[in-house]
């Protein structure tokens, strides 16, 4: 073969071999053109994939928030409990004066019993306590030692904010260094201070016995008067302290309205008053002016023996299916006995010189200042 169709056949190989190379890469363009077509079609899917997932995230941002509130609602339960622990805090400080009442409860057992009744009905009431009384208390006196009006105004004087056994104790001793009213009257001050030191507030009571005196003798010719508006005009005196006088050194009618009477005729519902003088009007009008000054007596022997202000020995009183007060003190039988004073506890009275009856009723004088 000449050189000429050598090279020809070699071109036509080389040609051909153009033509499968042009052909394969076709095929490959294809066969990419498809891959790209199909990659296309599934890029929607994804890119759908990716919108989705910002939508999931949106979501669950959306529930964050409900989980945030959930986080903030708990600060504001734990608020509503805090809120809540002040009220346990409030019961558990009250819890004391629950406790307190609770102790409180057994001085007052029983409350007391509202009476409803006419004054017909009242007056018979307190007329039948005051004899029931008297049969208890036959020996009932003023329980002030005097021999004479002068002695007994003096010493009622002296009562004031102590007791009648301390008076009595130390009213002996005065009455022998001063015993008329011109005597006092003419006393040294300081004297007569250390005399009277035990019973108490002795400067303004010296005043008083020593001024009394002078007004006796100025006034009076050294005599005790024996009417109401006279005595009310003495230093030191008031209507108490005048009625004790009049009643008992003059025989004249007057109720004495101490602690006592007031105490114990409000408990059994004669009266609610608590002036003095109102009292005095209320339960003399409940009785003949002829009773007054017993009654006094018996009211003012049942409040210091039975009837105490703080303990009333409620289950020793004769008189309790009469008193609305009932229960008010110690019910049982044998402890009542135990709260009894003077006489009824088998102790001594406040007298030293009492009166024969008060002896004879088993009643036991009181020592002298010192004694014991």
């Amino acid at each position: 073969m000449t050189g000429v169709a050598k090279k020809a056949t070699a071109t036509i190989k080389k040609a051909a071999t153009t033509s499968s190379k042009a052909t394969a890469t076709s095929e490959e363009g294809a066969s990419a053109s498809k891959k790209a077509t199909a990659s296309k079609k599934t890029a929607p899917a994804k890119t759908a994939a990716k919108k989705a997932a910002p939508a999931k995230a949106a979501a669950a941002k959306k529930a964050v928030p409900a989980k945030t509130a959930a986080k903030k609602a708990a600060p504001a339960k734990a608020a509503a409990a805090k809120k809540a622990v002040p009220a346990k805090t409030v019961a558990k400080k009250a819890a004391p004066a629950k406790a307190v009442v609770k102790k409180a409860a057994p001085a007052q057992a029983a409350p007391k019993k509202a009476i409803v009744e006419s004054h017909a009905a009242l007056v018979r009431r307190a007329r039948r306590i005051n004899r029931e009384l008297a049969e208890v208390y036959p020996y009932a006196h003023p329980e002030l030692d005097f021999e004479n009006p002068f002695q007994l105004v003096i010493a009622t004087v002296l009562s004031a904010q102590t007791t009648d056994l301390r008076v009595n104790q130390t009213t002996p001793a005065l009455f022998a260094k001063y015993p008329t009213p011109e005597d006092l009257a003419a006393a040294n001050p300081e004297e007569v201070e250390e005399i009277l030191r035990p019973t108490g507030f002795f400067r303004a009571k010296t005043k008083s016995v020593i001024g009394l005196s002078k007004a006796l003798v100025e006034d009076f010719g050294g005599e005790v008067p024996g009417r109401l508006e006279d005595l009310v005009k003495l230093p030191g005196v008031g209507r108490k302290t005048a009625f004790v006088v009049l009643g008992n050194a003059f025989g004249r009618p007057g109720i004495t309205v101490d602690t006592h009477f007031g105490r114990l005729v409000r408990r059994w519902q004669w009266t609610d008053e608590t002036d003095p003088d109102k009292v005095e009007a209320a339960v003399g009008a409940l009785f003949p002016k002829t009773e007054w000054t017993m009654l006094s007596h018996h009211v003012i022997f049942h409040g210091r023996r039975i009837c105490h202000a703080r303990k009333p020995a409620c289950g020793a009183c004769p008189i309790a299916p009469l008193c609305p007060a009932y229960g008010e003190g110690e019910t049982d039988p044998e402890k009542a006995r135990k709260l009894l004073k003077y006489e009824k506890g088998g102790f001594p009275g406040q007298r030293l010189n009492p009166p024969q009856s008060y002896l004879d009723a088993g009643g036991i004088p009181a020592p002298p200042l010192g004694a014991g």
